[in-house]
C-alpha cells in the first residue's frame, strides 16, 4: 500500500481502531435492496455547457485532449459516458447562418463579479454542431435552440442544422446520439429579462411552446427518419404547482395533448443553491450543510411526482450551487465537492435520473476548466502566468460517484439513517444484493485539530453479511483549499486530466468500523 502523504498515513491508522474518536455513530445498513431504493444512473453526475463558448470546450479539429480526458476518465469507470446538455442563456442568444463556418460571438466587458460573461448574442453554422462528433463516442446529447425570439423559422433552420450533424457519417461512427432537443431556456424569466411582456404566463408559454414545437419537430422528424425526442420546461423556478411555470401547469394546460409536446421525453428543472448575481458572498459551510441540501431539493417532491406519473423522466437540466457563476471561495473549493456529492446522491433518492452541472469558461463553480485561462476566475484580475486547464474539486465528486454507482447498470441506492447533522451515508446495491456505501462529512475543516467520528455498522434483514470492508479517502487539506485533493491517493490534477499516482485504499474487518474526518467523503466496498 502506497499513501501520498503523512496526514494520509494518519488516517489510514487511526481507522484501524477508535481509541481517540469523539463519538461512535451506529448505521443499519440493509443487505438487500429495500423497497424505497431507487435506480440511479451511471451517468447521474452529466454536464451543461454554455453555448457560446462549445468551441473551446470540444477544440476545432482534434477534439481538446483536456476536455475529452476528464469525460472519457467517467465513461471508463461508469462503462458509459456522462451525457452533455449545449444551451443555456446563450441558447436564447443564437441564430443560425449556413455562411459562418463555425460561430460568431459578441462578449461584453467583463468584471470582477463576471470574470468570464456569456455571449450577448452568437451566430452559428454547420461545423458548429458537427464538433459535437468529437466527444467520447456514445455520448448523448441534448441541444438547445432559441425560443426567446419566438422566430419560428430561425427554431426550424437551427434544429435541421443540429439534426442534419447528427445524420451525418462522423456520429454514426462514434454512435453519438442526438438524445433531444430543447427549445428555450429558463422561459419563466422571459418578462424579468425584457424578451415577453407582462401578459406572459404558463398559459401563454404552452400556446407559443406548441406552436413552435409542431414546425420543428416536423422538420426534423423528417430529417431523422424517427421522431426526435424533445426536453420540456428547462425552468428556473417552480410554482410547485398547476398555477404557474411548473411541469403541473404544463401538464394542466395541455402540453402533452398536442402532437409535438407528445415527443417530450423528459422534463428539465434548473436549481441552484443559491445565487451570486448581486455579489453576495456566502459562507462555505452554508453550503456544506446537510440540511440545507435537504431543504433546497425537498420541495421539488411533487414536481418529480407529477411527471413520473405521466412516464416522463424528470432531470435537474441545469443545476450547480451557486447561480451566476458560482461563489468566489465558496464554489470553487474542495468543500463543494462534498456538496455535490451529496445533493446528487440525495437527488437521485428522490428520483432525479440525472443532474446536468452547468459550465461555461472560466466559471468558478466548474468541475472543469478545459483551456487556459489568463485572468482570475475569483475577480477578474490578471494572472502573472498563464493558467493551463486544470480540474477543480467539484470533479471528484463525479468520480467518487461514479464508482459507487459502478458500471454494471443495475445498481439502486437509497440513504442511510446517520444520525449525525453533518454525516450522510448512501448503501449502494447491484441488483438487491448490497455492495458499497459512501459516507460523506459536510463538517467544514479550516485549521487546528481536525475532528473526526467513528462509524459502526449493524446489518439488517436477509443476505449474507460482509466480514470485511475496503476503504478508499478523498483527501481535502482544508474545505476551502483549491487543490491538492487526492482520491484513494491518486490525483486528477494533472497536465492531461488523467488520473495518476499509487492507490491508496486501506482493507479491515466490517467489525472494526470506520473513522471518517471532517471534510471528507469515504467509499466502502464490502466484502
Amino acid at each position: 500500500m502506497v499513501v501520498h502523504s503523512l496526514w494520509h498515513t494518519k488516517l489510514l491508522l487511526l481507522t484501524l481502531s477508535s481509541t481517540f474518536c469523539s463519538a461512535q455513530i451506529p448505521v443499519t445498513i440493509p443487505l438487500t435492496a429495500p423497497g424505497n431504493a431507487q435506480g440511479v444512473s451511471r451517468s447521474l453526475f452529466s454536464f451543461s455547457i454554455e453555448q457560446d463558448r462549445w468551441i473551446d470546450w470540444i477544440g476545432q479539429g482534434p477534439a481538446n485532449p483536456f476536455f475529452f480526458n476528464t469525460l472519457n476518465n467517467l465513461k471508463q469507470i461508469a462503462h458509459e459516458p456522462p451525457r452533455i446538455r449545449i444551451g443555456a442563456d446563450s441558447e436564447d442568444r443564437t441564430t443560425f447562418d449556413p455562411a459562418v463556418q463555425a460561430a460568431q460571438n459578441n462578449f461584453p466587458a467583463f468584471s470582477a463579479n463576471v470574470p468570464y460573461p456569456e455571449a450577448t448574442d452568437n451566430v452559428v453554422g454547420n461545423n458548429f454542431y458537427q464538433l459535437a462528433s468529437l466527444l467520447p463516442p456514445g455520448t448523448p446529447v441534448i441541444w438547445g435552440v432559441n425560443f426567446a425570439k419566438n422566430d419560428v423559422p430561425t427554431a426550424v433552420q437551427e434544429a435541421t442544422a443540429i439534426a442534419g450533424a447528427f445524420m451525418s457519417p462522423a456520429f454514426k461512427k462514434s454512435s453519438i446520439m442526438l438524445e433531444a432537443i430543447e427549445m428555450g431556456n429558463e422561459a419563466d424569466l422571459y418578462t424579468n429579462n425584457g424578451l415577453r411582456d407582462n401578459t406572459w404566463n404558463i398559459q401563454t408559454y404552452v400556446t407559443q411552446w406548441t406552436a413552435m414545437a409542431a414546425a420543428v419537430t416536423t422538420a426534423v422528424n423528417q430529417i431523422l427518419g424517427v421522431k426526435v425526442p424533445l426536453q420540456g420546461a428547462g425552468f428556473a423556478t417552480s410554482s410547485h404547482n398547476a398555477g404557474g411555470f411548473s411541469p403541473q401547469g404544463m401538464f394542466q394546460n395541455g402540453i402533452l395533448t398536442s402532437a409535438a409536446g407528445e415527443q417530450i421525453k423528459l422534463i428539465s428543472q434548473h436549481h441552484y443553491s443559491g445565487t451570486f448575481c448581486a455579489g453576495n458572498l456566502d459562507v462555505l459551510q452554508n453550503l456544506m450543510s446537510k440540511a440545507n441540501i435537504r431543504a433546497n431539493l425537498g420541495p421539488f417532491a411533487p414536481d418529480i411526482a407529477a411527471v413520473q406519473q405521466q412516464g416522463l423522466t424528470y432531470v435537474l437540466g441545469e443545476t450547480n450551487s451557486y447561480a451566476c457563476h458560482g461563489a468566489p471561495g465558496v464554489s470553487n473549493t474542495a468543500g463543494a465537492a462534498l456538496w455535490g456529492l451529496d445533493y446528487a446522491l440525495f437527488a437521485a433518492q428522490m428520483g432525479v435520473e440525472r443532474l446536468y452541472f452547468h459550465q461555461g469558461i472560466g466559471y468558478k463553480y466548474n468541475f472543469i476548466q478545459p483551456i487556459t485561462l489568463t485572468r482570475s476566475i475569483l475577480d477578474g484580475t490578471a494572472l502573472a502566468q498563464p493558467l493551463p486547464p486544470h480540474i477543480q474539486p467539484l470533479y471528484y465528486a463525479a468520480i467518487i460517484a461514479a464508482e459507487a454507482i459502478g458500471p454494471l447498470g443495475i445498481t439502486r441506492v437509497v440513504e442511510l439513517n446517520v444520525n449525525n447533522a453533518q454525516i450522510s451515508g448512501y448503501a449502494f446495491f447491484e441488483g438487491n444484493n448490497l455492495s458499497r456505501a459512501v459516507f460523506i462529512n459536510l463538517n467544514a475543516f479550516m485549521n487546528g485539530n481536525r475532528g473526526f467520528q467513528h462509524l459502526t455498522f449493524n446489518f439488517a434483514g436477509a443476505g449474507t453479511q460482509p466480514t470485511s470492508v475496503i476503504i478508499k479517502r478523498l483527501f481535502i487539506p482544508t474545505a476551502d483549499a483549491t487543490q491538492g485533493v487526492t482520491w484513494g491517493g491518486q490525483t486528477y490534477e494533472t497536465q492531461d486530466g488523467k488520473v495518476a499516482g499509487n492507490l491508496a485504499t486501506l482493507a479491515v474487518p466490517v467489525g472494526n468500523g470506520v473513522d471518517i474526518y471532517d471534510t471528507e467523503a469515504i467509499l466502502l466496498t464490502f466484502g
